[in-house]
């Protein structure tokens, strides 16, 4: 890293007393929360104090599908590879490695792992990574369904694009038309915690009147998702603004979707199928 950016080494180490301190608490908490209910069993145990960085590097280029799960016990995350070994586009999940790659990640992370790990713990932390992933992916296609049915109701044409206000870049969710002065613009948000929706929804404004400063001509709207139904009135409310001209609320479900997208649509003024 060039000097005075900071590596995965040194914010490591900004925090490995205080994280030592609570790995023990945790453990005695752990040993007395449960005293009745703890085994001691015979389990499969990864001695890596015990390896070599070769080793290591042997392991992950005959196994990559292991990288993720020893990558997360490090708390190393592909963006990390990227900035500190210069390796970009690493798909963690499936990574595609060479044999250099494999063992410059090896000795990447050798300093960081445990002396040793159990093989079903260390099975359960790549699951748990997974899971968090696939849900993730999962709701970020509630954003294209929306898209799709944008289209399928709309007269015109919808896609996602970015305009410039006074030399910043703004992201439009659904916009028509796709270059030129934008005519009808979209933002789809999905919140999901109350204690994000105030900052959400002034984002949401924000967008709005650069939208309209940038093209004064414009219509803006927005689809929300936000599970706390009795307040969907509180949300419209922090949204009255003279420059957000349609606001509609959408579920997973497809009648509910296909619902608001007819809203919104007929609230801009967008001639519909």
């Amino acid at each position: 890293m060039p000097e005075d950016y900071g590596s995965h080494h040194d914010y490591f180490e900004w925090v490995r007393e205080e994280a030592d301190e609570r790995t023990r608490s945790i453990e005695e908490a752990l040993h007395k929360a449960f005293a009745g209910f703890i085994e001691t069993r015979e389990v499969d145990v990864i001695v890596f104090s015990s390896m070599s960085a070769a080793d290591l590097a042997s392991a992950i280029m005959g196994y990559p599908a292991i990288l993720k799960a020893l990558l997360t016990i490090c708390n190393i995350a592909a963006r990390a590879i990227e900035r500190d070994l210069g390796i970009k586009n690493l798909d963690t999940y499936r990574p595609r490695l060479s044999e250099d790659q494999s063992k410059i990640i090896a000795g990447y992370i050798k300093p960081f792992l445990p002396d040793y790990l159990e093989i079903p713990t260390l099975a359960q932390v790549d699951r748990i990574s997974f899971i968090d992933k696939e849900i993730r992916k999962r709701k970020g296609r509630w954003e294209k369904k929306i898209l799709d049915c944008l289209n399928r109701c709309s007269a015109v044409a919808f896609t996602k694009r970015k305009f410039r206000w006074q030399g910043e870049i703004f992201e439009l969710d659904a916009a028509y038309p796709k270059s030129g002065p934008v005519a009808f613009g979209i933002d789809i948000k999905r919140i999901e915690a109350r204690r994000d929706i105030h900052k959400r929804c002034d984002e949401i404004v924000n967008k709005a009147s650069r939208l309209k400063a940038a093209f004064p001509e414009s219509k803006f709207g927005v689809i929300i998702y936000y599970p706390f139904v009795d307040e969907h009135s509180n949300v419209q409310n922090r949204l009255r603004s003279t420059d957000i001209d349609g606001v509609a609320f959408a579920s997973e479900g497809k009648e509910s979707i296909n619902s608001a997208v007819r809203l919104l649509l007929s609230g801009l003024g967008v001639e519909q199928k």
